[in-house]
């Protein structure tokens, strides 16, 4: 039996509330704490009445994703022996209706590797599809996660 992991953190208001000429308004600022790590302040997107200078659920929704596929791809290649010279990931993340509700529909993870030694090449891109597989937070969503990678010496 595997053991479960847990990870706790803290989400605090850090907006306000104020009276206008049209209602109340209420600022859509927080801050994410997890022990031990630097805190993340975030609010919602500009079109949710936030601010597109912080991070907000949909880009950390991206992030998240992107993370994972590079830390499990990174594993996959130690453990095949597949030394990487560089990997960047440009990740594009889609909010839309399904099902008559505002919702992630699709994310497309690009990552673009440049392994160490050209015999490698061809075996660094299959193992983009394992990374895939076995990526917990593609696991976790329902919604469709591609992957479009990219590998060169």
């Amino acid at each position: 039996m595997h053991k479960e992991h847990v990870f706790e953190g803290e989400l605090r208001w850090t907006g306000e509330s104020r009276a206008t000429e049209h209602g109340l308004a209420i600022g859509r600022r927080f801050r994410l704490d997890f022990p031990g790590k630097e805190p993340i302040e975030g609010a919602s997107p500009a079109v949710f009445k936030g601010d597109d200078a912080f991070h907000n659920p949909e880009t950390l929704m991206v992030a998240s994703l992107m993370a994972c596929h590079h830390l499990t791809y990174l594993s996959l290649c130690e453990r095949a022996g597949i030394a990487l010279a560089a990997y960047a990931d440009q990740a594009v993340g889609r909010l839309g209706m399904r099902e008559g509700r505002m919702q992630m529909t699709a994310v497309a993870l690009r990552p673009q590797v440049q392994v160490a030694r050209a015999e490698d090449a061809q075996r660094a891109l299959e193992l983009h599809a394992k990374a895939h597989a076995n990526c917990f937070m593609s696991n976790s969503v329902k919604f469709e996660v591609t992957v479009e990678p990219v590998v060169s010496a």
